[in-house]
């Protein structure tokens, strides 16, 4: 494939996958052939960039995952208090997981756990090793071991997704990030602050309610 097809292979390949998004955000139940007609491309051309429903879906997945790996990587700059860290990480991933909340609904029918795990995968290493350095540091409550607190704050702040998905919330992730910094032991006033300072003095400094 030359460089100039090659280009614009990706390119249709990535507005594809861009209208997959949207229609499936839309309508868990979208046809291909109604994505194909939001992308501007007949269908003979999205099946020749993804075999089916399924490889569709995998693709979205894999282009959140790239994103959640960068987002991971950021996160991993040496930061000495786990509270900056942690605040940091999920304000880097909120627009991640917002752009791609689809997969939320997807996920279960779309997805088998192979495919979650390898998803959400490096964030759930990156916010357990900041959970466990919270908890060494004192900061973090020590009542449930950092695994199993990282896999209860993945469901918080999915949950969450979910209510801005069914139009029930709306955030930047400075209110996520506050909670789930509430929900590890930091004092409400301690997480706002900390997620202000995080967030380079913008958005909300009001505490979730």
């Amino acid at each position: 494939m030359t460089g100039r097809s090659g280009a614009k292979a990706r390119a249709t390949r990535a507005r594809i996958l861009e209208a997959a998004r949207r229609e499936l955000g839309r309508d868990p139940d979208s046809s291909l052939g109604d994505i194909a007609e939001a992308a501007g491309v007949a269908r003979r051309t999205l099946y020749g960039h993804f075999a089916g429903r399924a490889a569709l879906v995998h693709g979205l997945a894999a282009d959140a995952g790239a994103a959640v790996r960068r987002a991971s990587a950021a996160a991993r700059t040496p930061t000495p208090d786990a509270e900056t860290a942690l605040a940091r990480f999920i304000l880097a991933l909120w627009p991640v997981g917002d752009r791609y909340r689809t997969l939320i609904t997807l996920g279960p029918h779309d997805l088998d756990p192979a495919g979650v795990g390898a998803l959400l995968g490096p964030a759930r290493d990156t916010v357990a090793g900041i959970l466990a350095h919270g908890q060494q540091q004192g900061v973090f409550h020590t009542a449930v071991p950092p695994v199993p607190l990282t896999r209860a704050l993945e469901a918080h702040l999915l949950s969450l997704l979910d209510s801005v998905t069914a139009g029930l919330w709306t955030d930047d992730g400075t209110a996520a990030a506050t909670a789930a910094l509430i929900a590890v032991g930091v004092s409400a006033d301690r997480a706002t602050t900390t997620v202000h300072r995080a967030n380079g003095g913008t958005g909300s400094t009001q505490p979730p309610r």
